[in-house]
């Protein structure tokens, strides 16, 4: 982007697309950064005690989390060249994503607990890709 005045802005759209990544990235950064002041010593003693692993963590949701995570970025390019700039491929992988996590984190599977799930996969998505697709005309993978 080049800002040779305020009310004239170029945008460059083979780097246009790393703008968004780049502000995660560095708000990841910083809140690593805020975690290791905050709470350096009790993550100090936890390694050099010797237990790596947490006690009592519930391995199905962390490894189901995991592994949901990555399927979902693996799938999301591989859907959105099916649909080229579109945006497609975010909306299309986010539903089952969403429906997914939420249900693995789900303490009861009631009909009632499904549906508020389901309506949470359908909903989110679908206002996330209008804002940002149709309004702001930002490009989803």
């Amino acid at each position: 982007m080049s800002f040779d005045s305020p009310f004239h802005v170029t945008v460059d759209f083979n780097t246009s697309h790393m703008i968004f990544p780049t502000i995660i990235a560095v708000i990841l950064g910083i809140l690593f950064i805020s975690i290791l002041i905050t709470r350096g010593s009790t993550i100090l003693a936890t390694v050099t005690s010797g237990t790596w692993w947490p006690a009592g963590i519930d391995h199905r949701r962390f490894f189901g989390t995991i592994a949901l995570t990555v399927i979902y970025f693996l799938a999301m390019p591989e859907v959105g060249d099916l649909f080229p700039n579109t945006g497609l491929g975010f909306y299309l992988c986010s539903i089952p994503f969403l429906f997914a996590l939420s249900t693995l984190y789900l303490h009861e599977h009631s009909r009632r607990t499904l549906l508020i799930a389901g309506a949470n996969a359908l909903i989110a998505p679908s206002v996330v890709w209008y804002i940002l697709s149709e309004l702001f005309n930002i490009s989803l993978p």
